[in-house]
């Protein structure tokens, strides 16, 4: 049966995270939205019901017999067990909203729905983007027992120093760790296939590094942070979430953030997570067109992909950058950068579309991916609509 990932009710609230992907194409965890729903469904049949401009790269939904299903929230065992026994026209609902519902996608229509359940249960949901690094502990321990229940870890090399018990570390095929010290006191470090922390490095869990991914000479590591596939990360970080194929690969301090793909920290930028008058932080939302309260003393950055900051950029408490922006003027910049900013302050020239391409092209190249049709055509439509 085809699974359909829906962005209908939160897709706005993720911007700039989502304006070039579906809300099942983030990462939180170990695993990105789909890939844990396609493991605990055992389904790999896979459709999004999603924004028009991302149709073209993200496939539509066939047809046919389907389980329409919003993909941002942790189901229990119970809620789990729901979703699988749906029957045709029935749904599920949490909190005034439908999260699951077996349908046909002929004629598609929520009028089909017959019966209707209420969940009762508290879920972990994820609403915006501080979701994601505030419960990202939660979806680390979900998706540790899910994908190493019943498997064997690697052995830890006894260059190391360990503190903690082993059942809370798992380390995959192929990876290097020699002379680090790992914690697993405060939670649970996946390393994952083929990756490398090099000498020096001090892991605090719960840390989560994906596969081909890398943590550079010295790197101070708290959790809960998840560094996803092919990255290259230095200096300190605390509490933050890259979704993938992004470099910060020198001293500088990022912390309580979430960072897209393809993007780039020049040398020593700094991003500051915590206000001088330890007030809560505010986050631009997309949907309001307002600065909203998160109800965070720690709160840094939320960053589209493609962007990028220059050596010794300064970000403020609460920076929310869009895609394909380039930051390198002296200052602290303001705390909304607009997409395809050339510079990164308010009223600065636009990064020309071409260039965009160029760069992109330039940066996937790198690890061996390319700059699609479907790709750019997003990110025109980005640039000429936001």
């Amino acid at each position: 049966m085809q699974l359909v990932f829906s962005d209908a009710q939160y897709w706005e609230d993720f911007l700039p995270l989502t304006f070039t992907r579906p809300i099942a194409e983030m990462r939180c965890g170990i695993l990105t939205f789909a890939e844990r729903w396609q493991k605990l469904l055992d389904n790999s049949e896979v459709s999004y019901f999603t924004e028009n401009y991302l149709q073209q790269k993200f496939k539509n939904p066939e047809e046919k017999e389907s389980l329409f299903l919003v993909t941002n929230f942790l189901p229990t065992e119970q809620v789990l067990q729901q979703i699988k026994d749906l029957k045709q026209g029935e749904a599920l609902v949490y909190e005034d909203e439908l999260i699951a519902a077996r349908i046909n996608m002929k004629g598609f229509s929520l009028n089909q729905i017959e019966k209707m359940t209420d969940i009762k249960e508290e879920l972990v949901f994820f609403k915006k983007p501080k979701d994601l690094f505030t419960y990202n502990h939660k979806a680390i321990d979900f998706d540790f027992e899910l994908l190493t229940k019943g498997r064997s870890s690697q052995e830890l090399s006894s260059t190391n120093g360990f503190l903690g018990d082993k059942k809370d570390l798992f380390i995959e095929e192929g990876a290097q760790i020699e002379f680090s010290t790992l914690n697993t006191r405060t939670g649970k470090i996946y390393i994952g296939k083929n990756t490398e922390v090099m000498e020096g490095c001090h892991l605090r869990g719960p840390i989560v590094l994906c596969d081909d991914s890398k943590f550079n000479l010295g790197a101070k590591i708290y959790g809960a942070t998840t560094i996803g596939p092919h990255c290259k990360i230095g200096g300190e970080v605390n509490n933050i979430i890259v979704f993938g194929y992004t470099s910060k690969g020198h001293d500088g301090f990022v912390g309580n953030s979430v960072i897209g793909e393809w993007c780039n920290f020049g040398a020593d930028t700094n991003s500051s997570n915590m206000k001088n008058n330890y007030g809560h932080v505010r986050f631009w939302n997309y949907r309001t067109k307002a600065f909203e309260d998160t109800g965070l003393q720690f709160a840094g950055l939320i960053m589209g992909d493609h962007s990028k900051t220059a050596i010794n950029t300064q970000l403020n408490t609460g920076t929310v950058i869009g895609v394909a922006s380039n930051i390198f003027k002296e200052g602290f910049p303001p705390n909304l950068i607009e997409n395809f900013s050339w510079g990164g302050f308010k009223d600065d020239e636009r990064f020309k579309l071409d260039k965009a391409y160029e760069v992109a092209e330039r940066a996937m190249a790198r690890r061996k991916v390319s700059l699609t049709d479907d790709d750019k055509g997003i990110l025109k439509y980005i640039f000429d609509t936001y």
